[in-house]
């Protein structure tokens, strides 16, 4: 009874601290402590009454979010909202503009592409006089190339694989959608249209400085829009491009692989409009095959020398032995050289073929992997030997390992 006599006292002194504490400020110190110790207690005790643990909670509610997470606030009083509210946007993640924000190359590529315009131009087959025509008629939406917010636009023309034969269309002065309206000729037989490309490239003329290159069309297939005998009108997209493209010509092989005996064999069949790379405008081409494993040389073979010709035809097989479990980590590099009595040989252009390589070289390589015992031939297009491998070339070494990357050699003992 004691005991609770001296509860009910301290209650009561407390009680009347608070209601003293609304009036008069001179309340001593031990007593605000227990009065604040008092009220926390008591709210710990409705709270714990009333919600769950703290760790449960989070739980519970991380597991019923959404994967877009919407919740503009969490509330943790014992008001609940009311269930009509709709969810906003606040907080809620939004990637496009992350989008616009991007700096990355690739996009700012693709935009570049996007402003370059388009041009318009018809193609006609004079069968009298075999002759290609080609009516340049006008450009559209090109980009400005000089400070006055304009360009000098004009346009030079190819039949690939020919460059020596070049024209080009009058200059335009300041102007972003000029008519040019022009024809030209190039004497070609109507049975090589089917190998021969046009090209087209936009220029800004500068007078005073090196052009600028707008960008440029390549039309691989002169019969895509008809069979030539009538004059039809062909609209392309301006690709690009900070300078010429050159074309190296194409090779085509087949690759094919004996699971059982562990051997690849490459056949090299022919190339068509290679590069001219002497005087004479012709080459002397032959094709020289890398197998590499994890970046090194493992081994080379080659074909034999065509002389004074841009159209070789081999049927040369080259063969390298390789184990299945090695398939995937090596490649073939695929190089046509001009052969030169004088001097060094140069390279007319590369490919590789491969599970790490780009585009056909990796389709063809999956192909061969997918039809084993049945040879899979392609076209690829050469393509210019990068400064990179340049340097690789010149620190590799030849290695004459058959199956697997060898490992490297052991420092010299002194």
């Amino acid at each position: 009874m004691a005991d609770k006599l001296k509860d009910t006292n301290s209650l009561g002194f407390l009680e009347a601290a608070v209601k003293i504490s609304h009036t008069s400020p001179d309340i001593p110190a031990e007593v605000q402590m227990s009065v604040k110790e008092h009220i926390m207690r008591h709210t710990r005790l409705q709270r714990q009454t009333t919600e769950p643990a703290s760790s449960t909670r989070h739980t519970s509610f991380k597991r019923h979010l959404p994967r877009q997470m919407h919740v503009s606030s969490v509330d943790y009083g014992n008001e609940l909202p009311p269930a009509a509210e709709q969810p906003t946007s606040i907080g809620r993640i939004k990637p496009e503009l992350y989008k616009q924000k991007s700096v990355d190359g690739d996009d700012a590529k693709s935009e570049a592409a996007k402003s370059c315009g388009k041009i318009n131009f018809s193609l006609r087959y004079d069968y009298e006089s075999e002759t290609l025509i080609v009516r340049i008629l006008k450009a559209f939406d090109l980009p400005a190339k000089d400070f006055c917010g304009s360009s000098d636009p004009y346009v030079k023309i190819y039949l690939l694989p020919d460059r020596k034969c070049k024209l080009q269309t009058r200059v335009h002065r300041k102007t972003l959608n000029p008519t040019f309206d022009e024809n030209f000729h190039f004497p070609v037989p109507y049975e090589e249209l089917a190998d021969r490309k046009l090209h087209l490239s936009v220029f800004d003329f500068d007078r005073f400085s090196r052009h600028d290159m707008i960008g440029e069309v390549i039309l691989d297939n002169l019969f895509e829009a008809s069979d030539l005998s009538r004059e039809t009108s062909i609209w392309k997209d301006i690709q690009y491009a900070t300078s010429e493209s050159v074309d190296l010509g194409e090779i085509m092989f087949s690759l094919c692989y004996l699971p059982t005996a562990g051997r690849l064999t490459l056949t090299v069949i022919k190339c068509r409009n290679l590069k001219a790379m002497d005087i004479t405008g012709y080459s002397d081409p032959y094709v020289k095959v890398s197998l590499l494993c994890d970046g090194r040389r493992l081994k080379k073979k080659k074909t034999t020398i065509k002389k004074n010709t841009l159209n070789p035809v081999y049927n040369e097989a080259i063969v390298f032995d390789i184990p299945p479990e090695n398939m995937d980590q090596v490649s073939l590099l695929i190089s046509v050289m001009d052969y030169d009595r004088v001097g060094h040989n140069e390279i007319i252009g590369v490919c590789r073929v491969g599970i790490n390589a780009e585009g056909l070289g990796r389709d063809h390589w999956n192909e061969m992997l997918a039809y084993p015992r049945k040879p899979i031939a392609h076209w690829h297009s050469l393509v210019e030997v990068k400064k990179s491998f340049k340097e690789w070339q010149g620190r590799a070494a030849s290695f004459d390992s058959e199956s697997s990357c060898p490992s490297p050699k052991p420092p010299p003992t002194p």
